[in-house]
């Protein structure tokens, strides 16, 4: 059974029979996620931050934007 949140995990919707890798977007909720997601995997052994079963560089880069969003890091207040 897929789950709701489409966290990364075994239960993961991405590693179900017959199911595609996780791209983009799925990089991009799994970054916004990350933090909820990684007090989660501390008590959780089965949850996980990141998606193994993923399309690479694809995923990598929504990873990146998302926990880069998640945790404010636009860089634009950074003054010299």
């Amino acid at each position: 059974m897929a789950n709701s949140l489409s966290a990364a995990g075994p239960n993961s919707k991405y590693n179900q029979p017959g199911a595609d890798p996780a791209g983009f977007l799925g990089g991009l909720w799994h970054g916004l996620i990350a933090p909820v997601t990684f007090i989660i995997s501390l008590f959780t052994p089965n949850v996980r931050i990141y998606e193994t079963n993923n399309k690479g560089v694809i995923y990598d880069f929504g990873f990146i934007i998302g926990i880069s969003a998640s945790f404010g890091g636009s860089g634009s207040s950074v003054r010299s």
